[in-house]
């Protein structure tokens, strides 16, 4: 996906269990937000480093953007990355502020084009891709605090462009199914 491509609608199973978590533009709702669809991981340590401060962003947005976490990664080469283990990670911390959700077939982590975990899509209300990259410049620096993402999400949300636009995504590999 390139900036301005809208993105395509998803529903996958969160790891908090009940219903599954879906994306689709929205631009016709009044009560629409930003969406930030972050593909990340249970293994990857730049995914670990990211955790905390994207987890932050989904409790400082509450009700004005939503963040959807994804996991793509094949489970049966990466076991630590399977459901149950999210499911486990998820209850071992208390639940999360941002659904944890399963991407098993990979189908959503390939038609957004995902490379790394973490690999951050801002998408506007009617599912325009607005920030797409690294949540912030450092995963060694909790305070950056995800700074880019912040910014991408203050610039949507005052009807700005975000700059910038687009980063690198720093991270590790999707592992992909064989």
């Amino acid at each position: 996906m390139k900036i301005g491509d809208v993105a395509p609608a998803f529903e996958l199973p969160a790891a908090e269990g009940g219903t599954a978590a879906t994306f689709s533009p929205e631009e016709d709702r009044t009560d629409a937000v930003p969406t930030a669809v972050v593909f990340t991981c249970n293994h990857c340590p730049y995914a670990l480093a990211w955790h905390d401060r994207l987890l932050a962003v989904a409790r400082d947005y509450e009700g004005r953007a939503r963040v959807l976490l994804v996991n793509p990664n094949d489970a049966e080469r990466y076991p630590r990355d399977s459901f149950d283990a999210m499911k486990e990670r998820v209850e071992a911390d208390g639940g999360w502020p941002a659904p944890y959700l399963r991407d098993e077939s990979q189908e959503v982590a390939r038609a957004y084009g995902a490379e790394k975990t973490p690999d951050v899509f801002l998408l506007e209300t009617d599912g325009r891709l607005r920030y797409r990259g690294a949540p912030d410049a450092d995963y060694e620096d909790p305070s950056q605090d995800a700074a880019w993402l912040r910014g991408a999400l203050d610039a949507v949300l005052g009807g700005r462009d975000p700059q910038p636009a687009e980063t690198h995504p720093v991270g590790c590999s999707v592992k992909w199914s064989q």
